[in-house]
């Protein structure tokens, strides 16, 4: 696809939103830096309008998904079956959302802030409270530096809206059960497992799900693998760049800027989330955990390859087996309207 001005503003408010997040993340020295690089690449890449209804659903959803994780992890933790229910039925809510279509972006946003809150919250040394506080400044802070980036690189054509498909009831049925179930059982490995240092990993098991079928995980699964190695790769070489200076804000933030703007150019170029979208979110969460002098990017990338490729061939064996299931029942077969 072309590179328009359009789409070139596109890359520039991406860049812009993520880089003001993680600078002000920085100067005021706020933990979880991941919610702030990664949250604006959601709200200005995967959205193309802004507006009230949008930034009152990412806002939403955020002050709800912090709401949960204060209070069910302290109620439920102590009997891991009940826990594992109620969180199979907040995916399920969500996917539900998401497949209906209006409230996508609350349903979408809500699965990967939970996602990564329960991933969180599943070790002692993280103050939920601080976290939830994260989530909510972060969210806050990313709808006013999407409406500045607007401001500063506005749309100089009207932006393509594409129109939601018809879906059958079993249809709906089937890609909700699909992906509540599957986002379950990445929950409960990830809470089994010791695996403080797998974000990317737990992640990318939720982020496959999003076109909610086998055959769109398994073209998600690819592109996000493909992805994320590139970012990996691009971080590697920003930590070559930056050698012992990646304590210089200026040069930090100027490194990541350039990351940002390399995939979110793929990005816009794609046209919809694929190879582009997956590196950025691994540099934005690559650059939101390990951007201080105690941490160095060349550990972080090489484990993220790995784990996150593993991550993503155990979720799309999963998936598989439970559309297969799920195609058994005419209630819930995968059948798309002519």
């Amino acid at each position: 696809m072309e590179l328009t001005p359009d789409r070139l503003r596109v890359c520039l408010r991406i860049a812009f939103g993520s880089a003001a997040g993680m600078l002000i993340a920085k100067m005021m020295n706020w933990n979880f830096g991941v919610f702030f690089t990664v949250y604006p690449m959601l709200l200005l890449g995967m959205v193309p309008v802004l507006n009230r209804f949008v930034s009152l659903q990412f806002i939403g959803s955020s002050l709800l998904t912090s709401l949960e994780i204060m209070v069910l992890p302290g109620l439920l933790n102590h009997w891991p079956p009940a826990f594992t229910v109620v969180v199979f039925c907040l995916f399920l809510w969500r996917f539900l959302l998401m497949a209906r279509g209006p409230l996508l972006l609350f349903g979408a946003s809500g699965c990967v802030s939970l996602s990564i809150m329960l991933h969180f919250s599943s070790y002692a040394h993280f103050d939920l409270a601080d976290m939830a506080m994260s989530n909510i400044t972060a969210s806050v802070l990313s709808v006013a530096m999407a409406y500045i980036a607007y401001w500063v690189f506005p749309a100089r054509e009207p932006p393509v809206v594409r129109a939601l498909p018809a879906k059958s009831d079993n249809l709906v049925r089937h890609q909700v059960l699909l992906g509540a179930i599957v986002a379950t059982f990445s929950f409960v490995v990830f809470q089994t497992v010791d695996l403080v240092d797998s974000l990317s990993a737990q992640v990318a098991t939720v982020l496959v799900l999003f076109p909610m079928s086998f055959v769109g995980a398994v073209q998600s699964g690819r592109q996000r693998c493909m992805g994320t190695l590139l970012g990996c790769a691009l971080g590697l070489l920003s930590q070559l760049f930056l050698y012992s200076h990646y304590h210089n804000l200026l040069l930090l933030m100027l490194s990541f800027w350039v990351c940002v703007m390399v995939f979110a150019r793929w990005h816009v170029k794609e046209g919809m989330p694929g190879v582009g979208f997956a590196g950025l979110t691994t540099v934005g969460i690559l650059f939101g955990q390990y951007v201080s002098p105690e941490h160095d990017l060349v550990y972080s990338a090489l484990y993220r390859m790995s784990s996150m490729t593993v991550a993503i061939l155990l979720t799309l064996c999963c998936v598989y087996l439970v559309h297969k299931v799920l195609n058994l029942f005419p209630s819930t077969r995968h059948e798309i309207l002519g």
